[in-house]
């Protein structure tokens, strides 16, 4: 099944929904970064909540990152998303993991860490970026995500996130939704929606039975006269090039260059988001320094 979102409303413009199909995308940056099974999940499900996140963006030079800084092993999760479908990301450390839980479900909440921050930083081409913070609620990424919209936008939200891995450490599925509660909402409809969510399938099994995001959309707000307003491709999309790494020799300045030069002669930058590694001999040192 391709990897894309929907946006979609009711017909009253009080319920907005974001569904997203990202097995593709997260099998991808499993075989990129070579992650754990639960840093894949932990990946996973971050990439899928920025491919939301960057939908709800209004401008094609929008830029968000999503960072997630909590107190396990696995360090940083770092993703960047525009609002194309276009998102890429990584974890401090890929290899990190831990025992699942008694209930044989991936302990992303331990590998994550309870203790530490959730950052929405979206830059919409305006003098400051608009950064959005909280404290982590779980270290699950959809519960801290809701708890994000809830604090620093006054959004009430309902957010899942699912990652399945295989036996073979491959994605079998995963996905996700934000649901969103707009002014107006009767509170009738909101006891509908809960009700529903207490009752419906994790969304990675929903996935792995294969439902697409409308399908999904049905078995969420079917009760409700839900329009399709977008359709979105989502893909793992690294912009990294040779002359956006040079920019950044460059700005180490023109006596670090040189040390680097006097200490190993050469130099190699590996890009965070997709392992391309990019060589820089002496030569092309030196010539950098003139430039």
């Amino acid at each position: 099944m391709e990897d894309y979102i929907i946006r979609g409303i009711d017909e009253k413009g009080t319920i907005r929904i974001f569904i997203a199909s990202t097995t593709n995308l997260v099998e991808e940056a499993r075989k990129i970064h070579n992650t754990s099974p639960t840093a894949t999940a932990a990946l996973g499900r971050s990439l899928t909540a920025a491919a939301m996140m960057g939908a709800m963006m209004k401008n094609d030079k929008d830029i968000l990152t999503f960072k997630i800084s909590g107190d396990g092993a696995l360090g940083n999760i770092v993703i960047v998303a525009n609002n194309k479908g276009g998102v890429k990301g990584y974890v401090d450390h890929p290899y990190a993991d831990v025992p699942s839980r008694e209930d044989g479900k991936l302990d992303v909440g331990t590998l994550v860490g309870r203790n530490g921050t959730i950052t929405s930083i979206m830059d919409l081409g305006l003098k400051e970026p608009y950064v959005g913070q909280a404290r982590l609620v779980s270290g699950e990424i959809a519960e801290d995500l809701a708890h994000l919209y809830s604090l620093s936008e006054q959004q009430p939200s309902a957010v899942s996130l699912g990652v399945l891995v295989d036996r073979d450490i491959s994605v079998r599925a995963a996905g996700g939704y934000i649901i969103q509660l707009l002014p107006g909402v009767s509170d009738d409809d909101i006891t509908k929606i809960e009700t529903t969510l207490s009752k419906v399938m994790p969304i990675s099994t929903l996935i792995d039975k294969g439902l697409a995001p409308e399908d999904i959309m049905e078995e969420l707000l079917g009760q409700f006269n839900m329009e399709v307003l977008d359709k979105i491709s989502v893909k793992y999309n690294c912009d990294c090039s040779r002359e956006k790494i040079e920019g950044v020799i460059i700005s180490l300045g023109k006596k670090e260059i040189e040390d680097i030069i006097e200490e190993d002669g050469k130099a190699e930058v590996v890009c965070h988001f997709c392992n391309k590694k990019y060589q820089f001999s002496k030569e092309n040192l030196k010539s950098l320094i003139n430039s």
